[in-house]
């Protein structure tokens, strides 16, 4: 019998936890790929991390009751894309050596990896599509922030229109960004092409490109809530708790998480592929969620994403560790 007071076992779960897939509410689905990092690599070491450090969580949560009795399940990582990962990954970092080096990247390297982008995309959307057709909810631990774009097609044609909470520190509203179609950087201006997402609400953006707020100022279906304007809203008396009410009103009644980790401070996530000063603390993030939830929204799914640990240093797979568990419990209270 499952035991949340002992130790944690590694039976190829999240947490250790000894639910199938066939009896689970909810599948987390892992996505080693970060052949579009722009900067740093390692979050395609971010499942694996993540799942090791799971193990050692102690399963009592402040806000969500006997969250240990959820039933989350793991569909075990997929070798082909983690090989294929590595093979691509060198195809990219030429690509992107050239661009730093203001030489033109060879077409053929582009559609290799666009290519492969494409077949990841394809896994993702087709492994999505037949849960949600049994009924589960899926949650993806990515794997740099390109991951979820399968997902979320696949929720497309569950959900005639629903609303995305975007946690993260860019803005993520590339074109084809490097020349990638499937970029990290370009994650919501994919994702704004699914007619179904009626809302993105962006919460702790930092980092933004001129093209990308112009963006955001003249497209209705965005609302954002940069970082400086939520430290402004601090700094003057304006209560978490309240900019967290206004960030919830501008979501509709279904909300897909999207959360990149280097929306935290970079204390929490030193490793992360861009990391950026400021941010929201870890607490900060969890209330937003506990609010979430209080409001009456239902979760429909979720991405975990952006996450790099490294071989010295476990904090960051620790720290991402923690945030999975209670977008798992959330999700599912």
């Amino acid at each position: 019998m499952y035991d949340p007071n002992g130790i944690g076992l590694p039976n190829g779960n999240f947490f250790g936890f000894p639910y199938s897939i066939e009896e689970s509410d909810l599948i987390l689905l892992s996505v080693p790929w970060d052949v579009t990092t722009s900067c740093r690599r390692g979050a395609a070491l971010a499942p694996k991390a993540i799942l090791n450090a799971s193990l050692q969580l102690d399963f009592f949560d402040f806000d969500v009751p006997e969250a240990w009795l959820k039933k989350i399940a793991t569909e075990p990582i997929n070798p082909q894309i983690t090989a294929a990962n590595t093979t691509y990954r060198a195809v990219s970092e030429h690509v992107i050596h050239q661009l730093e080096s203001w030489l033109q990247p060879e077409p053929d390297d582009l559609s290799k990896v666009n290519n492969a982008c494409e077949v990841v995309n394809n896994y993702v959307f087709k492994t999505c599509q037949n849960y949600l057709q049994q009924g589960k909810t899926i949650g993806l631990v990515g794997g740099d922030h390109s991951t979820p774009l399968g997902l979320i097609q696949a929720l497309c044609e569950v959900h005639d229109h629903f609303g995305i909470l975007h946690l993260d520190a860019h803005a993520d509203l590339r074109e084809a960004y490097e020349g990638f179609t499937y970029s990290h950087a370009s994650i919501m201006h994919n994702v704004l092409l699914l007619k179904n997402v009626q809302t993105l609400v962006q919460v702790g953006l930092r980092d933004v490109s001129p093209n990308e707020m112009h963006r955001i100022e003249n497209d209705d279906r965005i609302v954002c809530f940069s970082d400086y304007a939520l430290k402004n809203g601090t700094f003057t008396g304006y209560s978490w708790q309240e900019q967290c009410q206004t960030i919830i009103q501008a979501l509709p009644e279904k909300v897909y998480i999207s959360f990149d980790i280097d929306a935290l401070s970079p204390e929490n996530c030193p490793h992360t592929g861009t990391p950026v000063p400021g941010g929201l603390s870890f607490y900060e993030a969890v209330f937003l969620l506990n609010t979430l939830k209080k409001n009456g929204k239902t979760i429909i799914g979720f991405d975990l994403c952006e996450v790099a640990p490294t071989p010295n240093d476990e904090w960051d797979a620790n720290v991402g560790a923690r945030i999975l568990y209670k977008l798992a419990v959330q999700t599912l209270s």
